[in-house]
């Protein structure tokens, strides 16, 4: 089994369940994984299945702090002093690394010095690749440490790192490029790589994001209460402020419901400042995050999910969000806009209910549909989570991840 190093901006992350699924599927297949993470946490909540992962954390601070190494920690602290001497003490493990530095000309002065930090822990670690998720700073460090290191890297390339405003194409023409290979999360994703970036994506795979099913028991949404529930992060892409004025539309036409929204963000000010404003507060709470079991209980007591998902002004947009999957696994029914590759997995009238983005009108009339018959939300529950065990098995999605990241070596043929 590979020795395999995860590199991320922060670790841990509230909304980032789908990172622990996947090293807690490669632990449980024997491959032994190593976290560097560029920056410390912020969250205030954090997901009890944490606890289970046994791969050790590495921070790999910025060069204004410094770090614990014996022969830097003694010298003056200030970002130039401790940058040149990373970069010493790193010459002394790779004697090449000078002549490599031309690859980091396009890098910010942290990137170098944090993937000088990281190639000398690999190298001592016996670390045989590297794999970063989401293709922006992450994968900076990890394809600069690959480089300086002699190992392959592959990176995990998510919605924000291709659609939003912020991307710099030249940039991630050169990960696409550079990398052994490259897994996106959707078909829509990838269709997107291949169209922008030509030869450059032919090495884009598509695997989805994987879910320990057996820790989403499926229920029958059978007589369920009048709950609508929404799992997310307060931001723009969530299309929340859509969801709100359908509860506004279901309201005056006097259906009988409740709506849950479960997350923090911040956009929560706002949000309830529209609750307000439109005379919900008995019909739509805002609940804070839950920890992952109580978020599953939720989602076990409402009869649908609501995933109003948009593209932001700055062009950012969901994936696949892991909590819709997680709806659809447990037996809640979904309605979820068609943005990016949520068609994909909610197929109209099979696997959930499919709006257009924006359209508070239309959200209401599938809330409304989902809320009063039994019939359709059983038949679209039982659909769902045949789709997910048959596509989104962590096991089974981390063993192809492997397969992609670290091939098995060729065998030589015998003279």
């Amino acid at each position: 089994m590979p020795r395999i190093a995860y590199v991320v901006k922060r670790y841990p992350r509230y909304s980032e369940t789908f990172i622990v699924n996947e090293i807690l599927a490669h632990e449980a297949a024997g491959a032994e994984v190593h976290i560097f993470a560029l920056r410390p946490p912020t969250d205030t909540h954090f997901q009890d299945k944490i606890s289970r992962v046994r791969a050790p954390v590495t921070y790999l601070k910025k060069p204004a702090q410094g770090r614990s190494n014996p022969s830097i920690a003694t010298l003056t602290p200030n970002s130039a002093t401790y940058f040149w001497a990373e970069l010493k003490e790193a010459a002394k493990v790779f004697p090449d690394l000078w002549g490599k530095l031309g690859y980091a000309a396009a890098e910010r002065s942290s990137v170098v010095y944090q993937a000088a930090w990281l190639a000398q822990d690999i190298r001592q670690r016996g670390i045989t690749h590297l794999h970063a998720h989401f293709g922006s700073v992450a994968t900076s460090v990890a394809r600069l440490a690959a480089h300086l290191a002699n190992v392959p890297y592959s990176f995990t390339a998510h919605a924000k790192d291709i659609f939003h405003e912020s991307v710099d194409p030249e940039d991630l023409r050169r990960k696409l490029r550079d990398a052994a290979s490259v897994v996106t999360v959707s078909d829509y994703n990838l269709a997107y790589l291949r169209q922008q970036f030509g030869a450059d994506a032919s090495r884009v795979r598509r695997i989805y994001n994987g879910m320990d099913l057996s820790e989403l028991q499926f229920q029958s949404p059978a007589g369920r209460s009048p709950i609508i529930l929404s799992v997310c992060r307060l931001v723009e892409k969530k299309g929340l402020s859509h969801l709100i004025d359908a509860c506004a539309r279901l309201r005056q036409q006097g259906i009988e419901f409740a709506c849950q929204i479960v997350g923090t963000g911040p956009l929560e000010g706002e949000l309830r400042s529209q609750i307000q404003t439109l005379h919900l507060d008995d019909w739509v709470e805002i609940v804070g995050p839950r920890p992952q079991q109580e978020v599953f209980t939720l989602m076990q007591q409402a009869s649908v999910f609501a995933a109003p998902y948009i593209i932001g002004a700055d062009g950012n947009r969901d994936g696949l969000p892991t909590a819709l999957l997680e709806a659809m696994a447990l037996g809640t029914p979904c309605v979820a806009t068609d943005v990016t590759g949520i068609p994909e997995i909610i197929r109209d009238g099979k696997t959930g209910l499919l709006v257009n983005q924006h359209d508070s009108e239309g959200l209401a009339t599938a809330l409304q549909r989902l809320l009063s018959e039994e019939r359709l939300r059983q038949d679209l529950a039982d659909r769902a989570r045949s789709l997910i065990e048959s596509e989104f098995d962590i096991a089974q999605n981390a063993a192809a991840l492997r397969t992609h990241v670290c091939p098995a070596p060729q065998l030589q043929p015998q003279l």
